[in-house]
């Protein structure tokens, strides 16, 4: 009986199985894993893409930071400079408020004034007219050093009383004495020295002392100041003295002298008002002949321009500066563009017990 032959599980041909599926196995794993490193490989280019883009945006992002916080600084400061000008404009309006405030009162008072001033002139109108209506006789005869010729009716201002035995004459000769027109006065005030001497307005002022100097009582003292920015004496070798008016060669010498005299500069009150001050014995009386308010105080500093109202300030200032008790006769002599200079004189001429006279073209 034949052998039955033994079976064997692990025959040659199971192992070749074995071997060519755990290959296959393995062949599949390498091309699974070999795909793997590609994507991988794939996947890191693109977060490395991704880093850069965002390294590069981080870069850009501090970059604006730091310009954002320039500018906030920049805002910061000038937020810091707009709240001082506020506060400084805050300041300023609060002063222009109250000068505002102060302005409408003083106006109040300056219109109840010149309404007073008004009713006063009316007065006066009026008993000048009685005055005239209740006599129409002649008074007597003057007694004058001096005569004086002139085209004018100078009747009407023999009102102007020279008494006293000591009279000061303070004469303007300022530049705008040289014509009551602002154009004008520009215009000569660039010509020749003979042309401003020979001016209509200075001929006229210059006629003015002249004709004061034939009032003259007799027996009296007088003495002339010229001004401008400064004032001195006309006649140096006078300086400090009182002349006699009965003295002819004096008289002649002051009016030789005052057709030399040319007008120009500014106008200094102040500084007259002093020199009047400081003679010895002091003056019964002071004649002004000026036609305006002053453009400066002691010294220059106001530059090329100066205000109206700050005219009016230093003309009120200067009145501290005359001398107590001496009554000031003001002969204000026209120009245009001084719509204070008449209640100022006005003024000035009240508080000394003076007078103002505003005097026609044609005189003296």
């Amino acid at each position: 009986m034949r052998r039955r032959r033994a079976i064997e599980v692990f025959s040659l041909s199971f192992l070749d199985c074995i071997c060519c599926g755990f290959g296959a196995v393995i062949l599949f794993y390498v091309i699974i894993s070999a795909r793997s490193g590609i994507t991988s490989a794939e996947r890191l280019d693109d977060l490395k893409s991704e880093a850069a883009r965002l390294q590069k945006e981080l870069v850009d992002g501090r970059e604006n930071l730091v310009r954002l916080r320039n500018t906030v600084d920049t805002t910061d400061a000038q937020n810091a400079t707009a709240a001082q000008e506020l506060f400084k404009l805050n300041a300023d309006l609060q002063v222009t408020q109250r000068e505002m405030s102060a302005y409408d009162a003083t106006s109040l008072a300056r219109r109840e004034r010149i309404e007073q001033l008004k009713s006063d002139v009316k007065s006066m109108e009026d008993g000048k007219r009685r005055l005239e209506a209740g006599s129409l006789d002649k008074g007597p005869p003057g007694q004058d050093i001096k005569s004086f010729r002139g085209p004018g009716d100078r009747r009407y201002i023999t009102g102007i009383r020279m008494h006293g035995q000591h009279i000061l004459i303070l004469l303007d000769h300022s530049g705008s004495m040289l014509h009551e027109d602002l154009v004008t006065i520009i215009r000569l005030r660039n010509m020749e020295a003979d042309q401003k001497k020979n001016a209509a307005k200075w001929r006229r002022a210059v006629d003015t002392v002249n004709w004061l100097l034939t009032q003259l009582p007799p027996g009296s003292s007088y003495q002339i100041i010229p001004f401008n920015t400064t004032a001195a004496p006309l006649l140096a070798s006078s300086n400090g003295k009182w002349l006699d008016s009965g003295d002819a060669k004096s008289i002649a010498q002051n009016l030789a002298a005052l057709h030399e005299l040319m007008p120009e500069g500014g106008t200094s009150f102040v500084n007259v008002y002093t020199a009047a001050r400081n003679f010895i014995p002091r003056a019964d009386q002071i004649i002004l002949i000026t036609d305006g308010l002053p453009t400066q105080g002691k010294s220059e500093g106001f530059g090329k321009y100066i205000t109206a109202a700050r005219r009016a300030r230093l003309f009120d200032d200067s009145v501290a500066s005359l001398p107590d008790g001496v009554p000031v006769d003001t002969i204000l002599l026209p120009l245009k563009g001084e719509p204070m200079a008449e209640h100022r004189f006005w003024e000035l001429a009240r508080i000394t017990h003076g007078s103002l006279f505003m005097p026609s073209r044609d005189w003296p």
